[in-house]
């Protein structure tokens, strides 16, 4: 801390510090915003998912399963006559005993297994200022080949997919489903957008046109959510440029977040093709470890997304970016400022397939959406703004490969949310 503020007194950059107070009585929370156990599509009982975020440091952790929240009565096939028992249930029934786990036997010789609903084991895991789980659900939708996915978190209800006639009325009206049920209730409660690669889903386009959505996936943990790019759509990064960009300047929208998240499924083999837990997360600047603290954090864009560098310091608003990382030995930094300025070339063309027909996939753009604006070597960076930037994000990327990647060649990195000339702190 003092470091950095000696090199910001150094550049004449003390504005940074402007929002201090506030930040200074908050703390760093480590969370997940995306996971998946038995009861939907994952491989494993939502206990011992839960424990190996507690044990890696993590302070709150959101299980996001499909269209379903973890409160109703159901049992899973655990054990069959062919097969005998799964891996899963061997490792439960080893890690917490005969007397917490519940089985029935079937009529057919099988034998199944009550899965907890998150009222019965959170007490296991949950302490004050420690540890946090958030009842969530992953809203799932479709609009033909396009899989609509969408986190909904601190949710008092299910919430069931609204349907509609394209994707952004598909989405819009999910979003929507939301906030009537926090508008009703009472209770924070917030969306985010999943995955736009994953079977080319949303396109850039139709993301900014969404009203009252604050967050997107920027790093999303499954080996087939594409956060690179893939040859007919943009990495997550110049998807978010792009959006950025379009929903300011064009628009008059708000500005849109970047959340890093796992999207964990496969929780006992760890490989590239796995969807495994531990490979993206967000840290929230917040007062407290609450699920209201946290969600007011996260809408104020108090936070940043990892999978893998942390920070030790950052101040950032409307005028300027200052940060100080958490070095590693024997690793090095290279943190871009990543805008576009007022003045952009806004030309941009649809990609047609061979017949010379609109394909729905990402338009083609010019170079000055989501140009690297400075680049920085080094543990610390800054960028003061020059004021015809429409917006400026930092991204820092480390030398040191992602230990679990999703993708060959991952680095872990860390995004920093946009700050936007003339908004207010």
């Amino acid at each position: 801390m003092h470091r950095l503020r000696l090199l910001l007194l150094a550049l004449g950059l003390t504005s940074a510090f402007s929002v201090a107070t506030a930040a200074d009585a908050a703390r760093w929370w480590r969370g997940n915003l995306h996971t998946h156990s038995l009861w939907s599509d994952g491989d494993d009982f939502p206990e011992m998912i839960a424990e190996r975020y507690v044990t890696n440091g993590y302070h709150f952790l959101a299980f996001t399963e499909h269209n379903t929240l973890q409160d109703t009565n159901k049992w899973i096939t655990v054990v069959t006559p062919q097969k005998g028992a799964t891996p899963a249930f061997e490792k439960y029934l080893a890690r917490t005993g005969v007397s917490w786990v519940e089985t029935r036997r079937t009529q057919d010789n099988r034998t199944e297994a009550r899965l907890k609903p998150l009222a019965e084991y959170r007490s296991k895991f949950e302490q004050p200022g420690r540890f946090l789980l958030i009842q969530s659900e992953e809203i799932t939708d479709r609009w033909k080949t396009a899989a609509l996915h969408m986190n909904a978190h601190n949710l008092r209800e299910v919430i069931k997919p609204r349907g509609g006639s394209n994707v952004v009325e598909i989405l819009q009206a999910n979003i929507n489903a939301v906030f009537e049920q926090r508008q009703r209730t009472g209770q924070p409660m917030i969306p985010h957008i999943n995955h736009p690669n994953f079977t080319l889903a949303i396109t850039p386009e139709e993301l900014m046109q969404l009203r009252g959505e604050k967050f997107f996936e920027v790093f999303n943990g499954h080996p087939t959510t594409y956060n690179n790019g893939t040859n007919r759509t943009p990495s997550t990064d110049s998807l978010w440029d792009i959006v950025l960009t379009r929903r300011l300047a064009e628009l008059k929208l708000d500005v849109m977040y970047g959340l890093g998240t796992d999207d964990g499924h496969h929780y006992h083999t760890n490989a590239i093709g796995k969807s495994n837990p531990l490979r993206g997360w967000v840290w929230v600047r917040a007062a407290q470890l609450t699920t209201e603290s946290l969600i007011a954090a996260l809408e104020a864009g108090d936070f940043y997304a990892s999978s893998g560098v942390k920070l030790r310091e950052l101040r950032q608003d409307a005028k300027s970016i200052a940060l100080e990382i958490e070095p590693e030995p024997g690793v090095t930094y290279t943190t871009q400022f990543i805008g576009t300025r007022r003045g952009y070339d806004a030309r941009h063309e649809p990609q047609r397939n061979t017949a010379g027909e609109v394909s729905r996939v990402a338009h083609t753009y010019s170079k000055d959406i989501g140009a690297v604006l400075a680049e920085v070597k080094g543990p610390t960076a800054s960028y003061q703004l020059k004021g015809d930037e429409i917006y400026v994000r930092a991204k820092v990327i480390s030398s040191k490969p992602h230990p679990n990647p999703s993708q060959r060649g991952d680095f872990e990195c860390a995004w920093l949310q946009p700050v936007v000339p003339g908004a207010k702190p």
